[in-house]
């Protein structure tokens, strides 16, 4: 019989099979084992308004469930939302014990699914594999915790740490291998994030191409003057997913009138970035992948509201004369944490968390 932390890894395993596809929900992997060992049923959570993980284990265990173990990656819910409460499907099931690898941060639950489980007399362990679910969910456990998404910084540079030519002028700085893992990055997302500078200076469409995305995409445009023109191609692809623009609570409204018949949501807040990024959680936004320019990305590392960093180093060097992404006084290097290094197409792609200290 294989040990607590193997049979949650497996659990863990599964719950990624749903990368980029529950949110609002967590992802979720659970196992059914019996007393002696034999996996009996497996499952995870697929998307939100399906069935979750405990529910595809416990249908497939069957019989095979009374008086076995379910390894879950979450607490089981108590509550009913768009589904019943997993805990009562659980008693139901005769299970003995229940092993789940971290407390569910959203206050509907926290705590009390594995106290009504209790209660019942089951067993129930909790804190098996804990840092490797609040990873995959990191996500969910912002979204909850601190009402805003989990920012991943993402920059392309030159070997000499520029952005874009002298002048500002765009320039194609990775390879295409580089450009297919960061669609499949867009792929996971919630959301994409960039400045109206950007907006103004490169036009993108800000989609996920060339890889499979079975829900909208939401592009975030920060342009506190409302710079963004109705003919932005960005509002062309509204089929992708909502576009949203975060505006000054001084923009024009003008301007904001013209961007909402284009399509477009206008939602004002604050100079900085931080109060806007409270603003999404509500419109289903709990990653957030921050893609340019300069400028949000300074405004992003100033108000430490950077999570993760993923940095494309080419190489390929501008000159002094390029524009630089980032002073280190303003994204400190020493708050990062360092994840992976990888080549790709002759680029580097390097993998960080953002760990603040004061």
């Amino acid at each position: 019989m294989l040990s607590d932390a193997a049979y949650m890894e497996r659990a863990l395993l599964l719950a990624a099979r749903a990368r980029g596809r529950t949110t609002p929900n967590p992802m979720v992997g659970a196992v059914v084992v019996t007393p002696d060992g034999v996996v009996a049923g497996t499952g995870f959570h697929a998307r939100a308004g399906g069935p979750h993980a405990e529910v595809h284990a416990l249908r497939e265990a069957g019989e095979a469930a009374r008086g076995a173990t379910l390894y879950c990656s979450l607490e089981p819910c108590s509550h009913t939302g768009r589904t019943p409460p997993c805990v009562e499907r659980i008693l139901e099931s005769g299970l003995a014990r229940v092993v789940a690898a971290v407390e569910d941060p959203n206050p509907l639950v926290a705590g009390r699914g594995i106290a009504r489980l209790r209660q019942a007399g089951v067993r129930v362990d909790v804190g098996v594999g804990g840092a490797g679910a609040r990873r995959i969910n990191r996500p969910f456990f912002s979204a909850m915790r601190r009402g805003r998404p989990y920012v991943i910084a993402k920059a392309v540079t030159s070997l000499d740490g520029r952005v874009a030519a002298a002048g500002g002028g765009p320039v194609r700085l990775s390879s295409p291998a580089t450009d297919r893992r960061t669609h499949a990055l867009r792929a996971e997302v919630d959301a994409i994030a960039v400045g109206s500078g950007t907006v103004l200076a490169d036009d993108p469409r800000l989609t996920a191409r060339g890889v499979y995305r079975d829900r909208p995409l939401a592009r975030v445009i920060f342009d506190r003057r409302l710079r963004t023109p109705v003919s932005a191609r960005v509002l062309t692809t509204l089929d992708a997913g909502p576009v949203i623009l975060v505006a000054g609570s001084d923009a024009p409204d003008m301007a904001a009138r013209a961007l909402e018949s284009a399509g477009a949501a206008v939602v004002r807040a604050g100079d900085g970035v931080t109060g806007a990024l409270s603003l999404l959680v509500p419109m289903g936004i709990q990653s957030l992948l921050v893609e340019g320019g300069p400028t949000l990305h300074a405004a992003f590392w100033r108000e430490r509201a950077a999570d993760a960093v993923r940095l494309v180093v080419t190489p390929r060097a501008l000159g002094a004369a390029g524009v630089p992404w980032v002073e280190h006084s303003v994204a400190p290097w020493a708050s990062w944490r360092l994840v992976s290094v990888q080549p790709c197409g002759g680029d580097v792609i390097i993998e960080a968390d953002v760990h603040w200290t004061d």
